[in-house]
């Protein structure tokens, strides 16, 4: 079984920034998803500044969700800071998800 790409994306989605309530998907981080014959994946993402605290507790969970899918036989994350996250890296998903909670325009 081959692992899919949407599969991929789905298990983003359950990757959460503890102090942002809007998954690392729909804030933009993930740069990119390759996924290589034999299923090992590998992701490239930011986050939201160099000094983010939770640093580990995001790529542990990226790592742990991404190997749970079909068809993946390892996952490595490469943390890139170029270009630099902004919120208009944001999908409009994530754009309204963030209105709606803290008001006003983003991005």
């Amino acid at each position: 079984m081959v692992a899919e790409r949407d599969n991929i994306i789905g298990a983003l989605k359950q990757c959460y920034d503890p102090e942002i309530p809007v998954n690392i998907w729909d804030l933009g981080l993930v740069y990119g998803i390759d996924i290589a014959d034999g299923g090992a994946v590998q992701i490239r993402m930011t986050l939201t500044s160099i000094g983010c605290p939770a640093t580990a507790f995001i790529l542990d969970q990226v790592t742990m969700k991404v190997k749970k899918v079909e068809g993946v036989s390892d996952c490595k994350v490469e943390i890139v800071w170029e270009p630099p996250w902004s919120p208009e890296r944001m999908p409009p998903e994530g754009k309204k998800a963030l209105e709606m909670m803290y008001g006003g325009f983003i991005g």
